[in-house]
């Protein structure tokens, strides 16, 4: 009953009378693009006018109520322009292609000819993650599509607003900047050590990580973010074992000046007040030919655990800053340059994990325990629409850099679990003594080179493709050290090297109508070396100082999906996906562990489209084989290092559902099940660990979640917004072994967020954790206390008043 009780607040607005949904226009006649622009403002959608020859054509006036999907259609046939959407509320106008000469082809005796196959009609959804622009209901496999508007709505949004809207992708919570994310049951850790991450995020067709934490960017001016779950190995290549988070930041928009503004201030229970600030400028350089978008930001999140024991309140405050600049240039006859570039820092004063068995939010540490976060990226990619035939190379280089301070103290009267000693070695000459104060440092520095370029065919005529190559280059230094505050000596460090060299393709056909066949393969050869640094002298000569070798794995993969019904159809889907190894330290040695593999088949049913018809609803249940899985565990000095742990199988069935009982309100729901087991561990060391605990950790048996949004006129172009949801996320275990057993999870997060305004000028008012729960997101705050009743609790309730407003 007690799950249910924070929800009661949102029933009412059940039955909140509405009207229509769709505004009353009152546009003028006049260029397509100024009508464009008002129209965009008027219903608050994204649209993008990308041909310059577009931009000065005549529409007429538009008057009335009307959707702005209806609005557009209009506007494109006056102009002689193809729309299309991109993302769940915005939408691209093209310029038609001009028509084909049909050839007359005479059939051969006894041939049989393929059934055509009907155009992608307006309205339907496309997935740029397929990097074949396939259409929702063409594609097999799970897939999410978020608006960029939703993910920032109501106060600034980073991957906590992906999470709150899916119910299969999770978080080890540890910090911004410093997490690992989870889609289904493929998790393999709780640390960020020298494994590739599980789940590859990118922006655009750009890599964002390779072995590195989630850099956690703020989504403002993003277009969408797109979520494909499951393995993508075979277009993405190696880190997707669990799926990709693809990020579309908002394109410049040619021969126009317009821009945003948002401010908002927080107070949180128990804890500091906060305060948001944003701004968006888009400028015309030169006429329909080049325009620069300029996104920049600075969140102050104020703290709210206590440290008693330094009598010290509030201590983990968050300060992040960052923006995204891009120009775009049009360079004739189809070609188009965008030179983008993206940078983020996040400093914390302390970590946000606080004592179990303590007073509420409390943690009785010795020292404080901040981290710092950057990010930056450089990016140039290359486009060309020959209309049937597309071309993109997308290229940039990627600099990451991640610095944390764990208090390395072992408490008087502890006893590190397998061990039963009084003290702990580390760095040459360290001793960790009982009850002493210790600081623990780490620091990652990435650096990451990635090129992609693909020539593709949307599905037409029976028939699409993509062939594509790219080259991935990754370096990652991870530097330990450990003492007093201020005396701290060097420990054992390592350094990976990663280049990835690959040849990918994928192919559609329709054989009859109603049946879509898809095959590929990805050929991928990896170099891998590496080298241990700070080696204490007296590890030296034991220490596996360096490594190097070779890899090259091939990814097949293979669909199909059947139309059964007008709206209804039926995938399977096959797909795999991989790791490389690499090195590891292991108590002050440096130890190689191989990559691992994993192997899924999905089948599932999917009915409409999410926001274009009143009902959708999409369900898979996956097998997944995973082997030599790698993953963390706790080596004799307290610290964590990584090894293979042996195999694995996970179940999942999933379900995501949308219903319009009214035009202005949407319900949707969403559930997630995991089933896993680890077994056939490679060293002893790792079946003494799974004797007690053999589950994949950090993914939830369960997780759920409901959502509502209502959209309300009240007076001309002034709305009202609602938008509210809860997420259910089940109980699960920290890590792999006894000393990892840690439960956590079985929480209740909820959140409300209403707007009242115009398209220019409005307020927002948001309420987030409404019941105040504490929970329990993550049992880690530092490695040194595994074992000692460690808790990451949920943000207190948390009040924001917003303010936005556009030009």
């Amino acid at each position: 009953m007690s799950l249910w009780r924070p929800l009661l607040p949102l029933l009412p607005l059940l039955a909140w009378p509405a009207t229509a949904a769709s505004p009353a226009l009152d546009l003028p006649a006049g260029r397509l693009g100024d009508v464009v622009r008002a129209l965009g403002r008027a219903t608050q959608t994204s649209i993008s006018v990308e041909d310059p020859a577009l931009w000065s054509r005549p529409v007429p006036a538009l008057r009335g109520k009307m959707s702005a999907r209806a609005a557009l259609r209009r506007l494109a046939e006056a102009a002689g322009a193809e729309m299309r959407p991109a993302g769940p509320n915005g939408y691209r106008l093209l310029a038609k292609a001009p028509p084909r000469p049909r050839a007359v082809v005479a059939a051969a005796p006894h041939h049989i000819a393929r059934a055509p196959v009907q155009p992608a009609p307006q309205d339907d959804i496309i997935i740029t993650a397929s990097k074949r622009d396939v259409r929702l209901s063409d594609l097999a496999g799970q897939v999410s599509l978020l608006d960029g508007a939703d993910l920032s709505f109501g106060g600034p949004g980073g991957t906590d607003a992906i999470l709150s809207r899916l119910s299969s992708v999770s978080s080890t919570h540890l910090g911004a900047g410093r997490n690992k994310l989870f889609i289904r049951g493929i998790a393999d850790s709780s640390f960020t050590g020298p494994t590739q991450s599980t789940v590859g995020q990118y922006i655009g067709d750009l890599r964002l990580t390779y072995n590195a934490p989630d850099p956690d960017l703020r989504l403002y001016d993003v277009a969408s973010v797109e979520v494909l779950e499951g393995p993508q190995g075979t277009l993405y290549g190696a880190g997707s074992l669990g799926g990709i988070i693809r990020l579309t930041p908002t394109a410049p928009a040619l021969g126009q000046a317009g821009g945003s503004i948002a401010a908002g201030v927080a107070t949180t229970a128990h804890g500091d007040p906060s305060g948001d600030l944003s701004a968006m400028l888009n400028l015309p350089v030169v006429r329909d030919r080049a325009a620069l978008r300029i996104v920049g930001y600075g969140i102050s999140e104020g703290g709210y655990i206590d440290n008693p024991l330094r009598d010290e309140k509030d201590i983990n405050r968050t300060r992040t800053i960052g923006g995204r600049a891009t120009l775009r240039l049009e360079a004739g006859d189809g070609w188009t340059i965008d030179l983008g570039g993206v940078g983020q820092r996040t400093r914390g004063d302390d970590s946000q994990y606080a004592d179990r068995n303590a007073t509420r939010l409390t943690r009785s540490s010795a020292i404080a325990q901040g981290f710092f976060a950057s990010y930056a990226m450089g990016s140039v990619v290359v486009s060309k629409d020959w209309g049937g035939l597309r071309f993109r190379s997308s290229n940039g280089i990627a600099s990451q850099h991640l610095r944390e301070r764990y208090d390395a103290g072992v408490p008087a009267g502890y006893v590190l679990p397998g061990t039963g000693v009084d003290v702990l070695p580390f760095a040459a000459g360290a001793v960790l003594s009982k009850g002493e104060e210790r600081v623990f440092i780490q620091q990652n520095q990435t650096r990451l080179l990635a090129s992609e370029s693909r020539l593709w065919r949307p599905l037409a005529g029976g028939f699409g493709w993509v062939i594509g190559t790219s080259l991935t280059s990754n370096r990652t230094e991870q530097q330990r050290a450990i003492g007093p505050d201020g005396s701290i000596l060097p420990a054992t460090g390592v350094v990976n090297r990663a280049d990835e060299y690959t040849l990918y393709g994928e192919a559609s056909v329709a054989p009859v109508r109603g049946l879509i066949l898809t095959g590929g393969g990805r050929i991928s050869h990896a170099r891998l070396s590496g080298a241990a640094v700070d080696v204490p002298p007296i590890f030296a000569l034991r220490a596996t100082a360096e490594g190097d070798r070779h890899a090259t794995t091939v990814l097949p993969s293979a669909s199909a999906v059947a139309t059964l019904l007008p709206r209804l159809s039926a995938f399977v889907r096959y797909q795999e996906g991989f790791r490389p190894g690499g090195l590891a330290v292991e108590s002050n040695f440096v130890r190689r562990f191989d990559g691992d593999h994993v192997a899924t088949l999905e089948s599932g049913l999917r009915f409409g489209q999410p926001r274009r018809d009143r009902f959708d609803l999409t369900a898979s249940v996956s097998h997944t084989r995973w082997d030599d899985i790698q993953a963390d565990f706790i080596d004799a000095t307290g610290l964590p290092s990584t090894a293979n742990i042996g195999d694995g199988r996970i179940w999942t069935a999933s379900f995501a559902a949308g219903w319009k009982p009214i035009e202005a309100l949407r319900l949707d729901i969403g559930a997630t099940f995991n089933d896993s087991s680890v077994r056939e561990p490679v060293e002893p060391i790792m079946r003494t660990a799974l004797a007690r605990m053999s589950r994949v950790p950090n993914v939830a048996r369960y997780a759920g979640r409901i959502g509502l949004d209502y959209v309300r006129p009240v007076d001309g172009d002034l709305t009202l917004r609602i938008n509210g949801w809860a997420r259910y996320v089940g109980k699960s275990r920290l890590g792999i072994g006894p000393m990892l057993g840690e439960a956590q999870g079985d929480y209740l997060d909820t959140a409300l967020t209403m707007r009242l305004g115009r398209p220019r000028l409005g307020a927002t008012l948001s309420v987030t954790n409404i019941a105040d729960q504490v929970g329990n997101r993550f049992a880690l705050g530092t490695p040194f206390a595994v074992g000692q009743g460690q808790i990451t609790p949920l943000r207190p309730r948390t009040i924001r008043l917003g303010l936005d407003a556009s030009f």
